[in-house]
């Protein structure tokens, strides 16, 4: 019987597979009956110390992680696909799921507790608040002004083009929906976003569907900077950089500051333990210190605050850049810029 239900987790685990383009995955056998099915966006390494406290609490619940792009998250709720919860970075395609009625409600006195700004009508729930931040490579920007905004950064790749060119990293927003909710907020909110993107443009830029293999690059050394990844992620790997290979910068003109947020779907078969996992990850979010988990406390950090930058908000406002011809519109500016010949 044992190997029976392992063959059944492998059938469905490939029927998946097939029709998700997976990034990663992990399962936690639980003691008891009950499956609880997470589609995110959130790398494994990042999340895994939230899933082993949860599951150590809950060992009865077999926790069924899998982690896919945003574009693929979104994509795959919207078809129907059997999962419980929802996690993802990119809260535009998140909002825009919840206002189509892919998501189902949940309330408790821990989602009463969330701030205004951080829940829509007990639908939907953020637990983060993460900057984006320029990643550099020490090495590949030695002897040169470290930039803090936009127009300093500009002035540097601009007079330093041989230094540069093919080794700048950022969002195929074509592809990620992180990426386009980043260039989109951004590009309202400054007009420095245009230029810097024409001048990247120049230097043969290196695309990217996702934060980590940017960062990873400028820790390898293929690229001296990847722009507008994760403020989360980039601490994480630096917190593992012992040579001092890598440098976050935040800009100090403006900051993107994204909500990581997490639904349940419409078609959740587990939607009461589904809330449960929602409670502890909230519980996590609204600590007061950042503690061992790399993923920040929903609180503005210091530095966002002092700046005075905060979270982008949850609401109608979000799908503006969704509706297709502005997208559109958007993306063929974009690739104007970015893919010059």
């Amino acid at each position: 019987m044992r190997f029976a239900c392992l063959a059944v987790v492998l059938s469905l685990w490939a029927t998946l597979a097939a029709a998700l383009d997976v990034e990663d995955h992990r399962r936690y056998e639980g003691s008891g009956p009950r499956e609880l099915r997470i589609l995110s966006t959130a790398d494994l390494e990042v999340f895994a110390p939230f899933l082993e406290a949860f599951h150590a609490a809950n060992p009865q619940i077999t926790l069924d992680y899998t982690v896919a792009s945003s574009a693929e998250l979104h994509r795959a709720i919207r078809d129907g696909a059997a999962f419980d919860l929802a996690i993802s970075s990119a809260m535009d395609l998140q909002f825009q799921l919840v206002n189509d009625g892919f998501a189902r409600s949940h309330r408790s006195a821990v989602t009463d507790a969330l701030p205004d700004w951080a829940r829509w009508r007990d639908l939907i729930f953020a637990f983060t608040t993460e900057p984006a931040v320029v990643v550099i490579s020490t090495e590949r920007f030695a002897g040169l002004p470290v930039p803090a905004t936009r127009q300093e950064l500009i002035a540097v790749l601009r007079d330093h083009p041989d230094r540069f060119r093919g080794a700048v990293g950022t969002y195929d927003v074509r592809e990620s929906g992180l990426g386009y909710l980043f260039a989109t907020q951004e590009a309202r909110a400054t007009d420095a976003y245009w230029r810097l993107s024409e001048v990247m443009g120049r230097l043969d830029p290196r695309l990217y569907c996702c934060s980590g293999q940017m960062i990873d690059d400028v820790a390898n050394g293929r690229l001296a900077l990847a722009y507008n990844v994760l403020g989360s992620y980039a601490a994480e790997r630096l917190a593992r950089d012992s040579e001092g290979r890598v440098r976050i910068l935040r800009m100090t003109d403006f900051s993107n500051v994204i909500l990581r947020t997490a639904i349940v779907p419409a078609v959740a078969a587990e939607a009461q333990e589904a809330g449960r996992f929602i409670d502890a990850l909230l519980a996590t979010g609204m600590r007061d210190a950042a503690g061992d988990w790399p993923l920040p406390p929903l609180g503005e950090t210091p530095d966002i605050a002092g700046a005075g930058f905060g979270p982008i908000r949850l609401g109608p406002a979000l799908m503006v850049y969704l509706d297709p011809l502005n997208r559109r519109a958007f993306l063929d500016e974009w690739a104007n810029a970015i893919e010059q010949q």
